[in-house]
């Protein structure tokens, strides 16, 4: 399952046009008699962030600590842009425009159906709209902060002079992320990563005619415009990141498309979002296409929470890898385990060497998985085997004992480890029942106290009588023995 990380730690600054989504939501039952449109009765009004601003809303609900730096009016509308800011908890540092509006964009619905969009703006690319010298000192006090940054340019002209900040953030060594509009992206030179649609990807490069023609001109592109990557987002079929390790393709997620609003912010701010935290452009990338396929299932600019990511992604593994069992290595069973947790099953584990599987290990794996709805069986790797058990032991190589255990019904997940004993594993795995065979103190089995501290149960099974290991090895060496006497 996709990790989900924690993002308390992480800082963000976004830069670029800051606008505000009105929307007016109403009854329509009749066409007006002064003209044929229909008539609306306005029932109630809803604000939101778009523009720079939904950007830094998508990044504040999943706890990012962001910083959004803009400019807007002297006006009822920037108030507003304010207002909400303060609610979502995201620091505003914007430029007050005296000549210009906030970018308001108003839209009228009924039953869900858009029926017009009326813009309010002016572009702020004039001279006399702001004070790009102060836009400069804003954005190199809060990159001191920043472990990535977003430019949101909406060519509404709040990024006219974009250069000296890039070059800023290049010399601070902070990812630079920019989503690009129009068809000069010289001036997007030296960032870290452009996230067109397709649509504007085209216009500037061209219409490709397959995979291989796109990922031409998608690398020519990167390399002209000295970008680390390039990621080029499809609707439907989903995302293609370009770098210089290659082309990754991300099909969509999406169960539902809704409304598109906003997706495109969504897809820049789980980028950044990503690499504030550590994550590799791969990662983050296929974090972001994950949240895209969450906010295109809601009306208008909208957000996606880490519980929404997180369930998303239980949901796409359980469609991807719902009947998943076998042998797994420790990283591919940690989110095995919570799935099946979310799901309410109880994970049942057990260990040992299994060297020679026989009828008494198939009954007392049996026995364990009765005792909960998934079973964990943790083998000891050759060499602890041989530490434990002699150093002609194993007779049975790690694979094909874990392959043997694979095969049986009881057994869900078949997993490794290293050391002498599974306290290790057991600490990292959580099982909610530990189950040791044999005649067992649980005060001396290996994780018991573990298990028991979180508010588990430790179960001691016996073995059923005859069946052993080594009792048959000694069997075998016996019989072998009579053979050449």
């Amino acid at each position: 399952m996709l990790a989900i990380p924690t993002f308390d730690d992480a800082r963000v600054v976004v830069a670029g046009d800051v606008m505000l989504d009105r929307y007016w939501h109403g009854d329509t039952q009749r066409i007006s008699p002064e003209a044929p449109v229909p008539v609306v009765r306005i029932g109630n009004e809803e604000q939101r962030l778009g523009g720079a601003a939904n950007v830094a809303l998508n990044l504040a609900r999943l706890g990012v600590h962001t910083t959004l730096i803009g400019v807007v009016g002297d006006d009822e509308a920037a108030a507003a842009v304010r207002r909400l800011l303060a609610e979502a908890g995201i620091m505003a540092r914007l430029l007050v425009s005296k000549t210009h509006p906030t970018i308001d964009k108003l839209r009228v619905l009924s039953r869900h159906q858009q029926l017009i969009r009326l813009d309010a703006e002016r572009s702020f690319a004039a001279a006399d709209s702001f004070d790009d010298a102060a836009m400069l000192d804003t954005f190199v006090a809060a990159l001191a902060q920043a472990d990535a940054v977003i430019f949101s340019d909406y060519g509404k002209g709040s990024l006219a002079q974009m250069q000296p900040l890039i070059e800023h953030a290049r010399a601070a060594a902070v990812p630079v992320l920019v989503d690009p509009k129009g068809d000069d992206w010289t001036r997007y030179t030296g960032a870290t990563l452009l996230t067109p649609n397709l649509s504007e990807f085209e216009l500037l490069a061209g219409t490709s005619a397959d995979e291989q023609a796109l990922a031409q001109a998608a690398q020519a592109l990167r390399r002209q415009l000295d970008l680390q990557a390039l990621l080029v987002t499809r609707s439907d079929k989903g995302m293609s990141l370009f770098s210089a390790a290659g082309h990754l393709h991300l099909p969509t997620l999406a169960q539902e498309v809704f409304d598109v609003t906003g997706a495109g912010d969504t897809v820049i701010a789980l980028l950044a979002a990503g690499l504030a935290v550590g994550q590799d452009l791969a990662d983050a990338a296929a974090l972001a296409n994950l949240a895209a396929g969450v906010v295109v299932a809601k009306l208008g600019t909208a957000a996606a929470s880490r519980a929404e990511l997180l369930q998303a992604a239980r949901m796409h593994h359980r469609s991807e890898h719902n009947n998943t069992r076998g042998v797994v290595t420790e990283d591919q069973l940690t989110p095995l385990l919570e799935e099946a947790r979310v799901q309410g099953e109880k994970v049942v584990l057990t260990n040992g060497c299994f060297d020679l599987l026989h009828p008494g290990h198939v009954a007392y794996l049996e026995a364990a998985r009765a005792l909960g709805d998934r079973l964990v069986v943790a083998v000891n790797d050759d060499a602890s085997v041989a530490r434990l058990k002699g150093a002609a032991r194993p007779i049975n190589p790690l694979a094909q004992r874990m392959q043997m255990l694979a095969a049986l019904a009881a057994v869900d997940w078949v997993v490794s480890f290293a050391e002498d004993t599974p306290a290790r594993l057991i600490r990292a795995l959580q099982p909610a029942v530990l189950v040791k065979g044999g005649d067992y103190a649980i005060s001396d089995i290996a994780g018991a106290e573990d298990v028991l501290a979180r508010g588990g149960e430790v179960r001691v099974l016996d073995y059923v009588a005859g069946y052993s290991s080594t009792a048959m090895i000694e069997r075998i060496l016996h019989s072998a023995r009579r053979a050449d006497a």
